[in-house]
């Protein structure tokens, strides 16, 4: 049993059942402040890990917006979760090729991570939460695979009403139950009669960060880029999933020493955004990275390094193939009215 379960076990047996929301977020806690996940050696690979097009297409995408608004003369990139630097480092390297050189800000509470972002981004400043970033000046603000790993609320539909997914205990073990008070009216209208064990997804916390960042575009320009897996219209039914030395596990496996992560809903942040007066685009993360030019740029790379042409190829079919990484992963962009409309979306 991991230290993570022991811990859940005992504040279960002493208050009671938890919110999947609280278990979600405790358990992320713990295990993003005690390791490295990503690499061969970790519990999974994100798209700039795979290959240093992805975060040339994004430098590529913030250089491009900067020129269509007319080169303002100060301007920050920000970036929430920024793994191990890497999609940084190779994102600003192809902003600067286009004469962007923007201050630079990392969002990180993992002091594992931050040793590695720094080796890679020397010149970022780090910052706890996304609340302290400057607010003086536009962002650029790129957050990959970071809603991802927010906690969800889920409620489920019993015989007896609507109620709150719970973690409880049965003979021991950490499982999933219904919560006793009836949460009828947090449920939209269309579903208030769905069917028995029908689950819905919400996630409240990736919602109120990501109006919040909106809303500070909205004051101060720029853009928000976020890029992960999840869905594009509204939909019902768990995600909530659990990886370990990059393979799926059981949610309840060993918390704290696994990475929980649900689908984001791309619908529910399109919306939050045009409410506060943003422009906002969905697209497949497959159509968004070619429409960028990413197939030029494997064939560019492919040319000037025959060796690696074959490793090249690999990633892009990687990162963009419907069976792969091209319709699971999601793009959004939401930017100030007076910023254009961002590449890629046609």
């Amino acid at each position: 049993m991991s230290a993570g379960a022991a811990r859940f076990i005992r504040l279960i047996r002493q208050l009671g059942p938890i919110p999947v929301a609280q278990y979600m977020g405790e358990s992320n806690a713990l295990y993003y402040a005690s390791r490295d996940p990503l690499g061969a050696a970790g519990d999974f690979v994100t798209a700039p890990e795979i290959s240093q097009m992805f975060g040339e297409m994004i430098g590529l995408w913030c250089a491009d917006l900067w020129h269509r608004t007319g080169r303002p003369h100060r301007l920050a990139y920000a970036e929430l979760g920024p793994g191990r630097g890497t999609l940084a480092a190779d994102a600003l390297r192809a902003m600067a090729a286009q004469g962007l050189r923007p201050d630079v800000h990392l969002v990180e509470g993992s002091p594992a991570l931050r040793r590695e972002q720094a080796k890679r981004v020397p010149q970022a400043r780090f910052h706890d939460t996304p609340a302290d970033l400057p607010g003086d000046c536009p962002l650029l603000i790129v957050a990959n695979e970071f809603f991802d790993a927010l906690p969800v609320r889920q409620l489920v539909r019993t015989d007896a009403g609507w109620r709150e997914r719970m973690v409880g205990l049965h003979d021991g073990a950490l499982h999933f139950e219904s919560g006793a008070k009836p949460m009828d009216e947090a449920v939209p209208a269309e579903l208030a009669e769905a069917k028995t064990g029908t689950i819905l997804e919400t996630a409240p916390a990736a919602a109120a960060l990501w109006r919040d960042l909106c809303e500070r575009i909205a004051v101060r320009g720029g853009a928000i880029l976020a890029i992960d897996y999840g869905h594009l219209e509204p939909r019902t039914g768990s995600t909530l999933q659990a990886a370990s030395r990059h393979e799926k596990v059981g949610v309840f496996a060993a918390p704290g020493e696994m990475d929980l992560t649900a689908h984001v809903d791309f619908a529910a942040l399109r919306t939050i955004a045009r409410e506060v007066g943003l422009d906002a685009y969905t697209a497949e993360q497959g159509a968004w990275l070619n429409a960028l030019g990413m197939g030029q740029r494997a064939q560019m790379l492919a040319r000037s390094s025959p060796a690696a042409a074959e490793s090249l190829a690999i990633a892009h079919r990687r990162l963009t193939r419907a069976e792969e990484m091209g319709t699971l992963f999601k793009v959004i962009a939401a930017s100030a009215p007076d910023w254009g409309e961002p590449a890629g979306f046609a």
